[in-house]
């Protein structure tokens, strides 16, 4: 008598590799967002630092010039002398004015709208318009 021997072919059937890919692109469906708005979320903290980085130098400039640097003068004042600030030491920022995390310039305007006697400085947010709700802005909102 012949003694045949079937072997079956291990390996993964079409179905499964199917199946294997549906699991993974739901698990990537709810793990993916997950990451971005925590991407999102870190790039708002970064803002809010630089901002309140910004004010101390601010703060800085007009405690050694009596007067915080004009709307044109812009926060460039705290890193390049402007011509009439006699009391102004050296740099107030050490690395340069940033950019805020989007890659836009931050916004200062002196006086300031909402901050009457001092100044208003802010960041259009993720979506880059100045004056919508997603901005960054160093005054509270009532």
């Amino acid at each position: 008598m012949l003694n045949i021997e079937y072997k079956r072919k291990t390996g993964f059937t079409l179905i499964e590799l199917l199946l294997v890919l549906v699991i993974l692109a739901a698990l990537a469906a709810v793990v993916v967002p997950k990451f971005t708005r925590r991407s999102e979320q870190a790039r708002i903290t970064a803002a809010k630092t630089d901002i309140s980085n910004i004010e101390v130098a601010l703060d800085a400039f007009e405690i050694d010039n009596g007067r915080y640097p004009t709307t044109s003068e812009g926060i460039k004042a705290l890193i390049e002398k402007p011509s009439n600030a006699d009391g102004w030491e050296t740099p107030y920022l050490k690395r340069g004015v940033p950019k805020d995390p989007w890659g836009a310039e931050y916004i200062y305007k002196q006086p300031g709208s909402h901050n009457e006697y001092g100044y208003d400085l802010s960041s259009g947010g993720p979506d880059g318009q100045a004056g919508n709700e997603d901005d960054i802005v160093n005054w509270t909102e009532e």
